[in-house]
């Protein structure tokens, strides 16, 4: 459907439409809101941890809410911050940087954002039913399984939901990249970006499930009496530790890895040159991929798992610095001798080379088992972790989002207004996070409520507290250029940067429906400037026009997603009172009921026909 009809239409048939979609460049427009919203709350959260620890002595909120405010800072911009605005940049670039109309499994993917955002809801609702979790992001044992009320119970079936939906997604994007490549896209030509989200899809894949066992084992342990993680009743607490991590480590590469395919594409771009060391970068991001999975237990050297395990994970871990280290000098190298362009995008890239350098150099000190005996549990470890999380991830979403905006929105993003949002958030990140590496080693423990007078601790704190409020400013500013772009700014060409390389640049922004009117032909790496270096517009089709099929749009996905929301309130209060088994009941019953409508009856989609394409070529819709 094009632009023109969607304005003319009225606000609730707009919803409907979003509600209904199954179109993975709307799924990502819902991913994006909605990661977005989580990412001031969380951000809310981290600046009221911030305000506590100005001072010493400082009574600004209780012990208790401190516990529960550091739990759901640490939960929300993990689980429904970073996670979900990758998915935002997965959606909308992948199918358009292979040649695909769309996901392998539109339905699936629908389903996955849902899932998603109603267990990021179920988790949140625990602020007004008597107490969000308390129990550190990481939920270890005991501590969680003996927290009182439910906030533990909101904790296990939130992130049960919100995973599954992960889960479902990352399978998804497995399926299209090795199923949906346009002819000639092999894989050591496909772009870096979609090579890193295939490798991030695959740890999703083994990494998610090691996290489901652990969280369906504490809602065993917590709703209905079993103990598994109960030490007096033959029960394991270290247990949780390995579970989670093993999930959580890989989460870290999760996370990055997309970014780190975004940057590559960045720089490429904008120093107008061909990735340096294409093959190394691919090698090195299945390598990362690969040694992430051995390096969990590098979490849990102070637990007494003996110097032998303590050894092997401090050399495994180490020695993943290496691929991440070719990674650096080939952006280095891309850019050198390169006519580089200091966009918005650019400068974001730029500023996380260092950035991210000063994280894994850290992570290289806490991988030292004898070292971090000392490390373990200080402020030093809430600094290395910002580093590598804010200096790489947040940066990168910044960076992808300046990038690949006029893709998404039909827009490019003010550079005044990106750049003015760069220079207080990158100086505030380096305030706040910077020094705590030096309060770590002064003592300062991580997860503390306050600290005293006469500890030497209070400049540093109120230096950190002063970088987070203008981290705060920075993201103001960004939000405003949003605002101001989507009203002000001119429509955005296809190819708004001029040196687009690979295929997402040869459609207009924002693509049509379909995607490619005619399945584009691959006939080299970087497949759009081998064809604008033979003074080609676009590229080669690889197929004669003809008609498209299309999936149907469909609102099942939102009530399978809406039935689970219901029946986890049940699951979480049925312990208190049986008569909270009926949600169970009517929340499954909606879920299933959905599901058995979707297995009965035959969706066979629409098709676009081959004159409504040649209507749309003349009007320039789908050159």
């Amino acid at each position: 459907m094009s632009t023109a009809v969607a304005q003319k239409r009225g606000l609730g048939a707009v919803i409907w439409d979003y509600l209904t979609t199954v179109d993975h460049k709307k799924i990502a427009h819902l991913y994006l809101v909605s990661g977005g919203l989580f990412f001031l709350i969380g951000g809310l959260e981290a600046m009221i941890i911030r305000i506590q620890l100005m001072k010493p002595d400082n009574d600004f909120i209780s012990a208790g809410l401190y516990n529960e405010m550091i739990t759901m800072h640490g939960t929300t911009m993990i689980f429904l911050a970073a996670m979900p605005l990758i998915f935002a940049l997965m959606n909308a670039v992948v199918p358009l940087q292979i040649g695909a109309r769309d996901v392998a499994f539109p339905f699936l993917n629908s389903l996955g954002f849902w899932l998603f955002l109603f267990g990021g809801l179920l988790l949140n609702v625990s602020w007004f039913t008597g107490g969000a979790p308390d129990a550190g992001w990481t939920n270890y044992a005991p501590l969680s399984t003996t927290s009182p009320g439910h906030g533990v119970d909101y904790y296990v079936m939130g992130l049960q939901i919100s995973g599954a939906g992960t889960l479902i997604g990352g399978i998804n994007f497995l399926v299209t990249i090795v199923n949906m490549r346009a002819p000639g896209m092999t894989y050591m030509r496909m772009p870096l970006f979609t090579w890193s989200v295939f490798v991030t899809s695959t740890l999703i894949l083994f990494a998610f499930p090691a996290l489901t066992v652990g969280l369906f084992l504490m809602m065993f342990d917590r709703m209905f009496g079993s103990a598994f993680f109960d030490v007096g009743l033959g029960g394991n607490a270290i247990i949780w530790e390995h579970l989670f991590w093993i999930f959580g480590h890989p989460e870290v590469y999760i996370l990055i890895l997309p970014l780190f395919g975004a940057f590559s594409d960045i720089f490429s771009t904008f120093s107008k040159k061909r990735l340096f060391g294409y093959s190394a970068m691919v090698f090195a991001t299945v390598l990362i991929g690969f040694l992430g999975f051995m390096v969990w237990a590098h979490h849990m050297f102070t637990v007494g798992m003996g110097p032998i395990a303590n050894s092997i994970f401090a050399v495994a871990t180490m020695a993943i610095a290496v691929p991440t280290g070719i990674k650096i000098f080939n952006w280095l190298f891309t850019m050198w001798g390169g006519q580089i362009r200091m966009t918005a995008a650019m400068l974001w890239s730029i500023a996380f080379i260092p950035s991210f350098t000063i994280g894994g150099m850290t992570g290289v000190m806490l991988a030292a088992a004898a070292a971090d005996f000392q490390y373990h549990d200080t402020y030093f470890v809430v600094g290395h972790f910002h580093y590598v999380i804010v200096g790489g991830v947040a940066f990168g979403i910044f960076a992808a989002l300046h990038y690949w905006w006029p893709k998404m929105f039909g827009k490019v993003l003010n550079e005044k207004l990106g750049k003015l949002a760069f220079w207080p958030f990158f100086i505030g990140f380096h305030l706040t996070f910077f020094i705590q590496h030096f309060l770590g080693l002064m003592g300062m423990p991580r997860r503390y409520w306050v600290f005293l007078e006469g500890q030497g601790l209070a400049t540093g704190n109120l230096i950190s507290t002063i970088g987070a409020f203008l981290m705060a400013i920075g993201t103001i500013i960004f939000l405003i250029n949003v605002v101001y772009t989507s009203v002000k700014e001119k429509k955005a060409d296809g190819d708004p940067w001029e040196h687009g390389r690979t295929l997402e640049w040869s459609i207009p922004s924002p693509p049509p429906h379909y995607n490619f009117v005619q399945t584009p032909l691959v006939r080299g790496l970087d497949p759009l400037w081998v064809e604008k270096m033979d003074g080609k517009e676009g590229m080669t089709p690889a197929e004669p026009l003809g008609d498209i099929h299309m999936p149907n749009a469909s609102i099942l996905p939102f009530t399978m997603s809406l039935g689970l929301f219901i029946a986890g309130f049940g699951f979480i209060y049925q312990i208190d009172d049986p008569i909270w088994l009926i949600p169970v009941f009517v929340g499954m019953g909606i879920t299933l009921g959905s599901m058995l409508i979707r297995s009965v009856k035959d969706d066979l989609g629409h098709h676009i026909h081959k004159e409504e394409l040649e209507e749309d070529i003349k009007k320039g819709v789908g050159k």
